[in-house]
């Protein structure tokens, strides 16, 4: 819009970052936002002008890019009726602004058209240098920094997804009919969500925006104060790739004919020993290449004094010689036409030596090689038995694709998948991802057959329209789970408004991960658990959840957590609920869950486990077990894949979960569980619902 950047120009021209009341509002109005109208008097005299044309009552508060807070400086004066009271609500207002902040550079005092009453609401935008504008609502008023009760989106939201927000928020039960009060015009909220972010889209270098207070009633609403900031909305700097190049390099690192290992060495104190045995101990099918400037033999290959006397093709190399030699090892890599370089060796950013991680980065973009890393631990990716990292060995095959930024948390993937025999098809580190980040290895691992969900951890990301749009492609076939750990510094802020002083990383990222379709793990454990059950179970139907429990109080547990997490017990229809009480005896509970009691033998778990598989209206069930004597739990365990084997030779597989409570005889059951194709949990109701509600949602964000 041109007068929107006409407008913008000037107050840069004049070299200042907070516009003025007026330019503010002036931009509500371009956008179509209402408002309540307002002036900033000058002077006493100037008030009681601005008060006779608004029409009493009028409010009236202190304007001053330095008073953030106007109620605390005691700056704000409501419900006006006569010229007389402005005069000394004027006067009173600008002495209170000296002795709250003394110095405060004080424009006047903003007389304003009363608002009806209402709602007290928030929204605001502010700048990320990874998403671009994102979109805040909550609860406003003065309550909006005490009760952090807000949502985000990126810009620009829908109207659904603005009616969305307004559904997520603690507080939301507030904006319905409430004794008396008629509900909150949700629409008329939308729609001046729908136009902020319309507005901070389309002029990016409003870095920062509040409407607080928005007051909402049943018949609208309307904004009765507004401040935005400027600033240079700078994005993360990266080189764009097509997905043609993308898989044309990715291929040929997870799927080498050949692999160079520069820094390879016998010795076993060096990272290039240990690398060496995992490759050719990992079972690599496909030619090595030892480099080292000794030219001995190592491990019984001939070794090469360098990476250019390698007569045959050689798809990726593997670095582990010091950092201040990598960035000429890789121009020399360049030249020999090798797609990727993974550096394993560390010295760069995370050290502070950023300059020799751009000259790395640099040497690489000259000749097209992608990078991984560097200081990383290497990669597994076993389709192809590549087991090219210095740190501990692992060949088992799963589907599950995982990538790490941190060495540690690669680790804690190798312990966990090795435990539940699930294996994996791959594990990647990122570390400081110089070049190849999320984005490439989505793309990768999207088209790759013998993956089926992407597990991530992510310190941050670093292009976040890249990652985004891949997320949403893939995503549509094959689950993210992402793992979000550290923060990411998002710009320096001039002034604490309330949008920027909530907003955090972390509530982007949820709205950035909203938008991608991925699905966010709470923790390590969380991301792991989702990982499994992702990997082992089919995608469920619909939302219908059943309970089975042979302990009343197991069943409430998982029945709660079943609530926490989003999902809901499905209405036990009267024919499945005559079906169930045939089995199960008098003192027993139908309904949903369904307990059967601690008492009965095996026969009462089949026969009860058959039902809920065999029922067409059944889309999962949760299986709480309690161990007794008459049904031990390897029995238990027995019966449950019995049945399952039994019904899917007939019936379409539904996921199924099962939590153990027990002495330690509930490892074995789960364990053998575990390997018949069913996630099992010892000791707790929380992790199978968490993992079982991670699945449900996506299944919800691909059914749209």
């Amino acid at each position: 819009m041109k007068k929107a950047d006409a407008l913008l120009q000037k107050a840069k021209k004049q070299g200042r970052t907070l516009l003025t009341f007026a330019e503010c509002t002036e931009l509500l109005k371009m956008y179509r936002i209402p408002f309540c109208r307002g002036t900033v008097a000058a002077d006493a005299r100037s008030a009681v002008a601005a008060a006779r044309d608004l029409g009493y009552p009028v409010a009236m508060k202190i304007a001053s890019p330095d008073i953030v807070h106007k109620s605390e400086a005691d700056g704000v004066r409501l419900g006006i009726g006569k010229d007389g009271e402005v005069r000394k609500a004027f006067g009173a207002i600008v002495e209170a602004a000296g002795k709250y902040k003394s110095g405060a550079a004080v424009e006047g005092v903003l007389v304003q058209s009363m608002a009806p009453q209402g709602v007290e609401l928030v929204a605001g935008a502010k700048f990320s240098r990874q998403f671009g504008p994102a979109v805040m609502f909550g609860m406003g008023g003065i309550s909006v920094e005490v009760m952090k009760d807000i949502v985000f989106r990126l810009a620009p939201v829908t109207r659904d997804e603005a009616l969305a927000m307004m559904k997520e928020i603690q507080a939301a039960p507030l904006l319905e009919a409430f004794r008396g009060r008629p509900a909150v015009h949700k629409a008329a909220v939308a729609d001046i969500l729908e136009k902020l972010s319309r507005l901070v889209a389309d002029h990016p270098e409003i870095v920062e925006a509040d409407l607080n207070p928005i007051i909402a009633s049943g018949r609208g609403a309307v904004v009765a104060d507004v401040r935005m900031m400027l600033g240079e909305p700078k994005r993360v700097a990266r080189t764009a790739y097509t997905t043609e190049q993308i898989l044309a390099a990715t291929r040929r690192i997870f799927a080498p004919r050949g692999i160079a290992v520069i820094g390879a060495s016998n010795d076993p104190a060096k990272l290039g020993c240990s690398t060496m045995k995992n490759i050719l101990g990992g079972g690599y099918r496909g030619k090595v290449y030892p480099i080292n400037p000794k030219g001995e033999e190592i491990m019984g290959l001939q070794s090469y004094r360098d990476i250019l006397e390698v007569p045959d093709p050689v798809d990726v190399a593997i670095v582990v010689i010091p950092a201040k030699f990598i960035p000429d090892e890789v121009t020399k890599i360049g030249k020999r036409g090798i797609a990727g370089a993974v550096v394993l060796a560390s010295g760069f950013a995370e050290t502070g030596n950023v300059q020799l991680q751009e000259e790395l980065l640099a040497r690489a973009r000259e000749y097209g090689v992608r990078i991984l890393g560097p200081n990383i631990f290497g990669i597994y990716y076993t389709p192809e038995n590549l087991c090219a990292t210095f740190c501990i060995p692992y060949t088992e095959r799963g589907a599950a694709a995982f990538t790490a930024q941190s060495g540690g948390v690669g680790m804690a993937i190798i312990g966990y998948t090795r435990k539940h025999k699930m294996g994996i098809s791959a594990i990647v580190g990122v570390g400081n991802k110089s070049d190849v980040d999320e984005d490439d290895l989505i793309e990768y691992f999207g088209q790759d057959p013998s993956t089926r969900v992407i597990v991530m951890h992510a310190e941050d990301i670093k292009d976040g329209d890249a990652f985004i749009r891949a997320a949403q492609k893939v995503g549509k076939t094959k689950p993210i789970v992402i793992l979000k750990s550290g923060a990411t510094q998002l710009g320096e802020r001039a002034t604490s408004f309330h949008t920027g002083a909530l907003a955090g990383d972390d509530r982007i990222y949820n709205a950035a991960f909203a938008k991608a379709g991925v699905v966010r793990a709470p923790n390590l454990e969380g991301m792991l658990d989702y990982a499994r059950i992702f990997q082992m179970l089919p995608v469920p139907k619909g939302d219908n959840i059943l309970v089975i429990t042979g302990a009343g109080g197991l069943g409430a547990l998982i029945a709660d957590g079943l609530s926490r997490h989003g999902l809901s017990l499905m209405k036990m229809a009267p024919d499945l609920d005559a079906a169930f009480r045939k089995y199960i005896p008098p003192f027993g509970a139908t309904g949903n869950p369904v307990d059967i009691t601690g008492g009965e033998p095996p026969s009462t778990y089949e026969a009860t486990i058959r039902l809920a598989l065999e029922d067409d209206r059944v889309d999962a069930l949760v299986m709480g077990y309690w161990h007794t004597l008459i049904t031990p739990p390897m029995t238990f365990a027995k019966v449950l894949v019995k049945v399952k084997q039994e019904v899917e030779k007939t019936k379409q597989p539904k996921p199924v979960v099962a939590a153990l409570s027990g002495d330690i005889e509930a490892e074995a059951a789960a364990a053998y569980l575990e390997e018949n194709g069913i996630p099992a949990f010892p000791y707790t109701s929380e992790r199978p619902v968490a993992a079982l509600a991670a699945l449900f949602r996506w299944a919800r964000m691909r059914r749209g």
